[in-house]
């Protein structure tokens, strides 16, 4: 029996005296070893010597991939900091100035723009507890020119100037079947009154200007054509001829003027025609100044 002890290695023979003992050289096992004859010399063979470690191909892992982004990504800010940097040492850029034209003043005003500044400093909105509407100075006593149902029942009136001033009315007088009423203020500064035409010269086709404040828009101005010169409509409980106009005319016009292109006052705006919706559908009434001017004229006689 074999004990127990060191690893049996590998067995070694000594050949017995006499007989030749060459070196083989070690190989594998079960490597074929070829036989060298008697006596032959072996050339000799340099050592190997190892080859060079290949270079590492570079790190493609999703992780290396992030490590290059994010290293970019600083590189890139830190150049974009230190730009902003010195550009906000320099100071902010002046700033260029684009072309314009310098302001027009009113006196270059042409057209329809000269007759609405012409017109615009003679109207007036009127307020009363009940409603409102418009008017428009006739002389430099403080007269004002309105409709009757505009003021009719208001116990208080005011009126408010183009320049914003807010003052107290009286009630003079009104025509209720021609739909007219005059109105009186103390405060006669700046009070501009406006230019009465002749509302017998007026044709279809002439350009006109309705200004008033509907819907409480003080100073706005709309424009048309006259449509018709004497088309009879109901105002003020009678039958009555009236200019028509398309120039746009809602509730708060009542009582302005309608004016020519030469910023002539040629009518009282009163009425509209009106859509089962309410509001302008493009066909406006207005008293003729001829027939309006010598009953105001009346009522501030008597």
């Amino acid at each position: 029996m074999r004990g127990l002890g060191r690893p049996r290695g590998p067995e070694f023979h000594t050949p017995p005296l006499g007989v030749r003992q060459e070196t083989v050289p070690f190989h594998a096992p079960g490597a074929r070893v070829a036989a060298e004859p008697a006596g032959a010399h072996r050339a000799y063979v340099p050592p190997r010597e190892n080859p060079p470690n290949p270079p590492k191909p570079p790190n493609t892992s999703p992780r290396g991939r992030l490590l290059v982004a994010a290293a970019l990504v600083a590189a890139v800010t830190g150049t974009v900091a230190g730009v902003a940097g010195a550009r906000l040492s320099e100071g902010p850029s002046p700033v260029a100035a684009l072309p314009q034209v310098p302001p027009a003043s009113s006196a270059s005003l042409t057209g329809l723009s000269a007759t609405a500044a012409r017109v615009l400093p003679s109207v007036v909105s009127i307020e009363t507890r009940g409603g409102g509407g418009s008017g428009f100075v006739v002389d430099d006593r403080g007269h004002i020119l309105t409709n009757a149902h505009v003021v009719m029942g208001g116990s208080q009136v005011s009126v408010t100037l183009n320049d914003g001033s807010r003052l107290t009315a009286r009630v003079v007088g009104m025509d209720t079947d021609e739909d007219l009423a005059v109105l009186e203020v103390d405060y006669l500064m700046n009070l501009t009154p406006a230019t009465l035409g002749r509302s017998a010269d007026l044709s279809v086709g002439d350009q006109v200007l309705a200004i008033g404040s509907p819907l409480g828009l003080s100073g706005t101005v709309t424009a048309g054509i006259v449509s018709a010169t004497d088309r009879e409509v109901r105002l003020g409980g009678s039958q009555r001829t009236a200019v028509q106009t398309d120039a746009s005319i809602n509730p708060g016009n009542s009582g302005g003027p309608l004016v020519n292109a030469r910023g002539e006052v040629v009518g009282v705006n009163t009425a509209i025609a009106a859509g089962r919706g309410g509001g302008n559908i493009g066909i406006g009434f207005a008293i003729p100044i001829d027939r309006a001017a010598p009953i105001a004229e009346r009522i501030i006689r008597n």
